[in-house]
């Protein structure tokens, strides 16, 4: 674990170690949100200002409830529900995600981050590692 020090002006250096695990680049955008008292930044792929497709009024009734999803999942994962296969092509053809990112926001993928939380917040995780042969000895005790 990192200890970082806020600077003067509200400013944070992310350690070297997660930058490079998470392919940050300089100029990057972070969005910073709080979890159960924490700060979280999420790396965002901004993108250039296209048309947005015209949404049927149908699309526009769905993309109300997709908001409200995707906020849910942002603010309380344990307690969410992920898109259905309709919902994520709206929230694509709206921009409010990615395309190469869908399978994040799908139920069954959803389920698992679930199922993840629930096991974290019972403690049920597994002791850190030196290397990569204690894991898979690990593993292959299971």
């Amino acid at each position: 674990m990192s200890i970082i020090k806020i600077g003067p002006k509200h400013q944070v250096i992310i350690p070297k170690e997660i930058f490079e695990l998470l392919h940050l680049q300089a100029g990057d955008v972070l969005e910073a949100t709080i979890q159960e008292g924490k700060i979280v930044m999420i790396p965002k792929k901004l993108t250039s200002k296209t048309l947005i497709p015209r949404l049927s009024e149908e699309e526009q009734r769905t993309l109300t409830h997709v908001r409200t999803k995707i906020n849910k999942i942002q603010t309380d994962l344990a307690h969410s529900k992920g898109l259905n296969n309709d919902e994520i092509d709206i929230a694509i053809k709206a921009g409010l995600i990615d395309s190469e990112q869908a399978w994040w926001w799908r139920e069954d993928w959803q389920k698992k981050e679930r199922e993840s939380e629930n096991n974290i917040s019972k403690g049920k995780v597994s002791e850190a590692f030196n290397n990569i042969d204690e894991l898979i000895n690990h593993l292959n005790k299971r």
